[in-house]
């Protein structure tokens, strides 16, 4: 690379005459060969601030969910073309080009007056003789000597030591630029050459100043983004003049103000304003503002607290058992088997919780076996790397493939995964999403036969299986036979969306209500929670439109399941609900086919027909968006044969899920085994090293 850039700033100094128009004519000429990477940067931030957004739209659509948002951004990236890393490569190339201009600056002798190899080390013998103090192993060894040389106070003795034509060659070497020496060094030679550093940091100030006003992507950076990169700059460029010679530095002066006109003819060519729409991209931000609300630069007044629990966690002795609940939400999923565990053993059961308000903290003032710890979503990843206990379980999926990593403390940890869902985990999951774990309690065959499938087809070592079942199915159908039509019940619809994209609310729930009114039912809409939390003004416009509609209710409030549990027909796209009813109540739905959302885009690949698919004409049946005329029609059909299909949807369930009515048990009793197994395997370790 030196040698490379020595020849260009020989030809340089070729034409010029004098270093410092070298080294600018250099800068220049570094600027025209790398204009092509410097367009395609251009390009690629504005495309960046294009897309930004969609992308603050993606993370308030997914708003806590880090894994979803990343990848939903990696699609986006990829459908836009779009590299992220494209922003570094200007600022690799410039520490390439830097390091190249030390190198050839710091040896003029070699690139620029291509001295022989013994010649160059005779004038360093020379100097070093000739000048006190000077470290052989200095960078700036031959910067010193020729400014020693050209200075004239040893010339009688350089003359005699190596030779008129030697001094001559080296005399003829013009460091000189605007009244600088550029051999000299700051911290080495001070006085006049403190100026360079100064020069140096104004260059960097007015490249900050000019980027934070012009550059398409700098400019939608926030003020402290902007006004920390600038003291960044500012100071490394200080540091830069101090410590390397003036050459070196008046390279990076006259790089950064040159930049400043590139950017300019930059942003004449390929103006931002032609891709831009600011007014969508500020819309935006106040979408994901309004969601967050809390304001740019506000502390999470709970960092302390899961700080605080996080360190009384690991301080905690042995730890035999620990459940992981991302939100409040989740604990319905362990409910009876914790509460088989508290009834029946001594196990201290330690929660980690990662929401402040889960009512497990409430649960832990009457069970004292309880020990609960809120810890936040970043917290959590060191925790989970510095994992000491026996047994964890979780409902989260992807263990060891993004943040939340197995235990690096322990290698003997049993990690043991419970489904939130009784339906596919190779379609609705990610590709990989249990392969980090060591057991999972399965809700039914077909995911058996999905994760050993999968284990032959990508060569996994085997997991535990257990045939569990699912227990909040179990609640469910306990809550609904205690349950009773009201008087005067109406034959009731529930119409339940998804919330992914296309959904009914999304696609087709206008011409739905069309379709259904006047024919004597009672419809219900309840929308995805999701759709009440991020479009609460058309959640707003549709409870005004149908107010006084005698048919239609829209309803917005989700504490209690018993619309779901009176409904004579669930009608709904791809989501989890329709098995949770249909399982429960083992009345039929009536599914509207819109785009299937597949997390796993190689589900195909194990062989099996994922049960989201085929088990819909199963328990119900299936319309298309562009068939809406038909849907009353099969809605009757449903109805009326709805004995037929409550022994159809119960025969199916008794072969599809396990262990009905004692799921929580069975699953309580694999965890409780796998316990004392872990404490008996470390029991005999700890007495064999003692024997030893």
């Amino acid at each position: 690379m030196g040698r490379l850039f020595g020849t260009v700033m020989k030809w340089c100094y070729s034409i010029t005459g004098n270093y410092g128009l070298a080294i600018i004519l250099f800068t220049l000429f570094s600027k025209i060969v790398l204009l092509p990477v410097s367009v395609w940067v251009q390009k690629n931030s504005i495309k960046m601030v294009r897309i930004q957004p969609e992308i603050n739209r993606i993370k308030a659509k997914h708003y806590g969910d880090s894994d979803t948002i990343a990848d939903e951004q990696q699609k986006l990236f990829k459908q836009e073309k779009y590299s992220p890393l494209a922003s570094l490569i200007p600022l690799t190339l410039q520490i390439v080009l830097l390091l190249g201009v030390v190198e050839v600056i710091s040896h003029p002798m070699e690139y620029i007056l291509k001295l022989p190899e013994e010649t160059i080390a005779e004038v360093k013998e020379t100097g070093l003789a000739a000048i006190e103090g000077l470290d052989p192993e200095s960078g700036s060894l031959e910067l010193a000597i020729i400014d020693d040389m050209q200075s004239g106070t040893n010339d009688v003795y350089y003359r005699t030591a190596l030779g008129e034509d030697t001094c001559t060659i080296i005399d003829r070497l013009d460091m000189r630029f605007a009244g600088m020496n550029l051999g000299r060094i700051a911290s080495v030679n001070g006085g006049s050459a403190w100026i360079v550093p100064l020069l140096a940091g104004l260059s960097a100030w007015l490249l900050a100043f000019a980027q934070n006003a012009i550059n398409v992507l700098q400019v939608e950076q926030s003020k402290r983004n902007r006004y920390g990169m600038m003291a960044f700059s500012v100071g490394l460029s200080l540091y830069l003049g101090v410590y390397v010679a003036a050459g070196v530095v008046l390279y990076w002066i006259a790089s950064n103000l040159l930049a400043i006109v590139q950017q300019l003819l930059l942003n004449m060519a390929i103006n931002p304003k032609d891709y831009v729409d600011h007014e969508d991209l500020e819309a935006s931000r106040r979408e994901l503002a309004a969601l967050e609300g809390s304001g740019e630069g506000k502390k999470d007044p709970l960092a302390k607290r899961s700080r605080e629990d996080s360190r009384r966690f690991l301080s905690e002795g042995t730890k035999h058992l620990v459940f992981y609940s991302e939100s409040n939400g989740f604990y319905k999923y362990y409910r009876g088997t914790i509460e088989y565990i508290l009834k029946y053993t001594d196990i201290p059961v330690h929660y980690i919780t990662s929401d402040p308000k889960d009512s497990i903290f409430t649960m832990a003032e009457e069970y004292p076996q309880i020990r609960p710890y809120y810890v936040d979503s970043t917290s959590l990843i060191t925790l989970m790397m510095k994992m000491d206990a026996d047994v964890v379980v979780m409902t989260m999926p992807d263990l060891d493939n993004y943040q939340i990593k197995r235990s690096y403390v322990r290698k003997d940890i049993k990690y043991i995964y419970i489904p939130h869902g009784m339906d596919s985990l190779n379609m609705t999951m990610r590709k990989a999403s249990m392969d980090h774990y060591d057991a999972v309690l399965s809700a039914g065959r077909h995911q058996t036969e999905e994760i050993r499938r999968t284990e032959e087809v990508y060569k996994l070592p085997a997991k535990d299986i257990v045939e569990c079942g699912y227990p909040l199915l179990d609640d469910m159908r306990r809550d609904y036979a205690g349950t009773h039509l009201p008087a005067g019940h109406r034959t009731t619809i529930l119409i339940a969306p998804s919330w992914q994209k296309d959904n009914i609310v999304d696609s087709c729930l206008d011409e739905l209500l069309e379709q259904l009114r006047g024919k004597g039912w009672k419809i219900i809409v309840r929308p995805h929670p999701q759709h009440v939390r991020h479009m609460p003004e058309r959640m707003k416009q549709l409870k005004e439109r149908f107010s006084s509609d005698a048919d239609v209710e829209i309803q917005t409030d989700f504490t209690a399941n018993n619309t779901v549990f009176e409904a004579d027909l669930m009608i709904t796209d791809w989501s989890g609900i329709a098995y949770e009813y249909a399982y429960t109540t083992c009345r039929p739905v009536l599914f509207i086919d819109t785009p299937m959302k597949i997390m796993n885009p190689e589900y195909e690949k194990i062989g099996i027909l994922p049960i989201n698919i085929w088990m819909r004409e199963e328990i119900g049946a299936v319309v298309r968006p562009d068939d809406m005329e038909s849907v009353p029609q099969k809605a009757a059909y449903l109805l009326e044969h709805s004995e037929e299909y409550r022994a159809r949807i119960s025969r199916f369930v008794e072969e599809y899920v396990y262990h009905l009515g004692d799921s929580a048990e069975t699953g309580a009793r694999y965890i409780i085994e796998q316990v004392f197994r872990q404490i008996r395997a470390r029991y005999s370790e700890e007495k064999g090293e003692t024997a030893g």
